[in-house]
């Protein structure tokens, strides 16, 4: 496995050009680290950063880019941004991203994938905060996803949770988790109800199709070690379950076509994970993707 010294930075560098030289910043974000994982996302990663402005420090575990995301990361750190650089050839999400934690200097951790930005309400709903060894340790906020042809889904479409600002030394990512890794919290989550953890998933339907296989191959795998069995009622059911979950239920119906379309691609990803799950239990690996 291959890891590279990180490119040093001033220790007291902040995370938006025009604030270089303001010295000492007690602001929450200033206190916080966030860590990203990549490889090629020289598309998705700028405007990630972007909505990071003001932060500590930013920690990058890069698996080997080949399409100018490491030019992009040298032009932020050549304009003062707190980048600090890793590469680690890839082992997979959980242990790539327990990586990335392992480097922050900071306790307070926040995770972020390149396809994803914070609100500006969120942004300063986070500086706000008032860190301490009090209270909770981890906060979570609703996630919007992006739906071509639509845009943001609206309010009035559920949205879960996701916890992704954290303290590192009461959190650690779960090594069983192969795909939608978990975190292992030690303590209290508490919600931030101002602003969105806004995910862009601007992709190509084959695209969408390629990521699914991919990662049903790799869920199917996770639960057939968990000793998870398929059977002809979950293939038959659970696809149009979770489905109806999103159309219905989520209210992804109020976002016409696209709607349709992200619940479908929902189904579909149930689908696979449960087809290749039952393959595995006749005794037939499920090869991995290309």
């Amino acid at each position: 496995m291959s890891v590279s010294k990180p490119v040093p930075i001033s220790p007291h560098a902040c995370s938006s050009p025009s604030s270089q030289a303001a010295g000492h910043n007690t602001s929450a974000l200033a206190q916080m680290s966030a860590f990203i994982i990549c490889r090629n996302e020289r598309t998705m990663l700028g405007a990630c950063l972007d909505s990071l402005a003001g932060i500590g420090e930013i920690v990058i575990a890069d698996s080997g880019s080949t399409d100018g995301t490491l030019d992009l990361i040298a032009e932020y750190q050549s304009r003062g941004w707190p980048l600090r650089l890793f590469h680690r050839d890839w082992s997979g999400f959980s242990a790539q991203k327990q990586f990335a934690l392992d480097q922050c200097v900071n306790d307070w951790c926040l995770n972020l994938d390149c396809d994803e930005r914070l609100s500006e309400d969120l942004r300063r709903a986070i500086n706000d905060l008032t860190l301490g060894d009090s209270g909770p340790i981890a906060y979570s906020f609703p996630l919007r996803d992006w739906l071509p042809g639509y845009g943001y889904a609206p309010r009035l479409v559920h949205t879960h949770q996701a916890t992704r600002l954290f303290r590192k030394s009461r959190a650690r990512y779960d090594h069983t988790a192969l795909v939608h890794e978990r975190l292992l919290l030690d303590g209290a989550i508490a919600p931030i109800g101002a602003g969105y953890l806004l995910h862009y998933r601007n992709l190509p339907i084959a695209r969408e199709l390629d990521k699914a296989n991919r990662y049903s191959t790799l869920k199917a795998r996770q639960k057939f070690a968990a000793g998870e069995r398929s059977s002809l009622a979950r293939i038959l059911l659970r696809p149009v379950w979770r489905f109806t979950k999103s159309y219905i239920l989520q209210r992804y119906i109020v976002c016409g076509v696209p709607g349709l379309i992200y619940s479908a691609l929902l189904g579909n990803y149930v689908f696979l994970t449960e087809a290749k799950l039952y393959r595995l239990q006749c005794g037939r690996d499920v090869p991995d993707e290309p």
